[in-house]
């Protein structure tokens, strides 16, 4: 199944974990180093895929989580996601975790339960994560 196109964002990357990650607008130019825990040199400076990753699903969760509270009547203000992308081994192979820690002030903690339930099927990061890598939603109110 193929989806409408409405943006297609458009990076390339060059030297692998220790390269460089250039957006063709060159809005995003970085150095990529890998992290020290993963064996590489954790240059200062630089990021890696695992951080660029938890950005993107960050941003893109928030922005899901304020659409369904407004689809709700119940707008959000001052909603954070921290995401942590956790990389390691998952058998013989490398896999990724993830943690989306939630906080969503001005709600009981069942509403923002029920909100970021919704916004987890909404969210294209979300979506397309399903089913191949473990997504941990911890959500607080104050």
């Amino acid at each position: 199944m193929s989806i409408q196109k409405i943006y297609t964002a458009t990076a390339k990357a060059t030297g692998g974990r220790d390269g460089r990650a250039i957006s063709s607008d060159n809005v995003i130019d970085l150095p990529l180093s890998t992290p020290k825990e993963m064996g590489g040199p954790g240059k200062t400076g630089a990021t890696n895929p695992e951080q660029l990753f938890a950005a993107g699903y960050a941003a893109c969760f928030d922005g899901a989580l304020n659409l369904v509270a407004r689809m709700s009547k119940m707008p959000i203000t001052g909603s954070t996601v921290d995401a942590q992308v956790s990389f390691g081994k998952d058998g013989d192979n490398y896999g990724l975790e993830v943690a989306l820690n939630l906080n969503i002030p001005g709600f009981t903690q069942q509403q923002a339960e029920e909100l970021v339930a919704k916004a987890h099927q909404v969210c294209p990061y979300s979506r397309a994560t399903r089913g191949n890598i473990d997504v941990h939603l911890n959500t607080t109110v104050n």
